[in-house]
């Protein structure tokens, strides 16, 4: 075996990535990003059925104002709690997500004027319903984390158990698992969800004192807010933006309004193809990963066991650093912190490919490093005795030996990597993981989006294992 076909595969499927990020964009217009959480109906969602577009209210009402503008749309899926962030890391022009207007975000954002006031209400088990925040006190009481449902969670004092989770959907299945007694949800979503869940039901609770409803989010001293300011006015007085509302509130999803079962898999229907989809992002991103970790785990052995000290600080200070954090960690702080750091925009898919691929490196080499110390130390002085250099002997005998021996622990890795790959939806990559939440908020349901998702990583491991299994064979014939 040839090292070489490791870098020259590794190489290659980097171009790849590099590629697919750094591909033009199409329009000639100047372009205007709007970061949104599209798990948030009829706000903001993914059109599954439809191509997997974002679609929702708040879409409509950026796109019309863009048009007005000049400016082609581009839309940035990612998590709610990670918007802000996004837009101080100047990763998008602005955020329309369903947002309110707190106080708290007026600190580092600017608004432009409301365009509409939602309602909160609580959300519970038809048979446990609460008509007031009073009847909530002693009981586990949840809410979207970062939103200003949250803000209202944080204000009941005689609650037992505060509960902040990234998705709506995630805390009605909390509900319905008896592990939380009422979520604060807003009005329009509270509607889709319990319409979906008819073992749930919904209270309107009154407006919280100075409530300025939902705005759109800018940079602090952007030029663009004004203009927005003035196109929602006109919007205002001519009806359009009454006419947009018009048209997505009191509009649930079919499959919301059906009376299904515990599990009914035919709500999937329409969703299989969009959510396959996913495969191959998972397999390309995990894959390189992969790749890329090896090549870079690679050198960094080949520090370690070298004679120069500087070179050996700096792999062990690497390896230590890297097992010693969080790769979700290592992730974000790839993702945000790059343009602000560099002002490169780097895309999704790269920081989630950099990232794993630099985390994955630091447990590889230390697994390399053991296979070269597992072959035998003839091999080496048995070169040496031949007059070979060092390169050929590490690239022609020590690395093709130790790679067999270890090729147990490298397929253990790459099948992590699959596995770990779903924290990569964080940032809005549509992995498979991502693509499941999505089919989540569009269906109202949880477990079928999800069974799914799990049967195709386990189908995912199954094969890897197989194909590994199918190699080592081949490597131990000449054993």
């Amino acid at each position: 075996m040839n090292i070489r076909w490791f870098a020259r595969l590794a190489a290659a499927a980097l171009v790849l990535v590099l590629l697919t990020a750094a591909a033009p964009k199409a329009g000639g217009k100047d372009k205007l990003i709007m970061g949104t959480s599209p798990d948030y109906p009829p706000y903001e969602s993914i059109d599954a059925q439809g191509g997997g577009r974002v679609v929702g209210l708040d879409v409509d009402i950026a796109r019309s104002i863009a048009d007005k503008l000049g400016y082609e749309l581009e839309i940035s899926g990612m998590d709610f709690n990670g918007l802000i962030a996004a837009l101080q890391a100047k990763r998008v022009d602005f955020v329309m997500s369903a947002m309110s207007v707190t106080e708290e975000r007026k600190q580092n954002v600017a608004f432009t004027d409301s365009y509409y006031i939602a309602r909160n209400t609580i959300v519970s088990l038809k048979d446990k319903p609460y008509a007031s925040l009073e009847e909530l006190a002693g009981k586990r009481v949840g809410a979207q984390l970062g939103s200003v449902q949250d803000e209202v969670l944080s204000g009941l004092s005689q609650v037992s158990d505060k509960v902040r989770l990234n998705k709506i959907s995630d805390l009605i299945q909390e509900i319905k698992a008896g592990r939380l007694d009422a979520a604060i949800i807003e009005d329009a979503v509270a509607a889709g969800m319990t319409g979906a869940n008819p073992d749930l039901s919904f209270t309107m609770i009154d407006p919280a004192p100075g409530d300025q409803g939902y705005a759109i989010a800018f940079p602090k001293g952007s030029p663009l807010l004004a203009q927005f300011n003035e196109q929602l006015a006109v919007m205002k007085a001519n009806g359009e933006l009454q006419a947009i509302i018009d048209k997505w509130f009191g509009t649930v999803s079919k499959s919301a309004k059906e009376d299904r079962g515990f599990l009914d898999f035919t709500v999937l229907d329409g969703y299989v193809g969009y959510i396959l989809r996913g495969v191959s992002v998972t397999l390309l991103f995990s894959l390189v990963s992969a790749l890329g970790g090896l090549v870079w785990g690679t050198v960094l052995t080949l520090f370690k066991i070298s004679e120069i000290r500087p070179l050996k600080w700096f792999s062990t200070v690497y390896t230590s650093v890297f097992r010693g954090t969080p790769l979700l960690l290592q992730l974000a702080i790839l993702y945000f912190a790059t343009p602000q750091l560099i002002g490169y925009d780097i895309s999704p898919l790269m920081a989630a490919g950099l990232a794993f691929g630099l985390n994955s490196a630091a447990y590889l080499s230390e697994t390399i490093r053991g296979g070269l110390m597992a072959v035998d130390k003839g091999q080496r002085e048995a070169a040496m005795a031949l007059g070979l250099s060092y390169g050929t002997t590490m690239t022609h005998i020590l690395f093709p030996q130790a790679i067999k021996n270890i090729l147990p622990a490298l397929v253990n890795e790459l099948v992590a990597l699959v596995k770990e790959s779903s924290l990569v939806s964080v940032i809005g990559v549509a992995d498979l993981m991502r693509r499941a939440s999505v089919v989540q908020a569009e269906t109202f349901r949880a477990f079928e989006p999800l069974l799914l998702v799990g049967a195709i990583y386990y189908v995912l491991v199954l094969a890897l294992a197989s194909c590994a299994r199918l190699l080592e064979r081949r490597l131990r014939v000449s054993d």
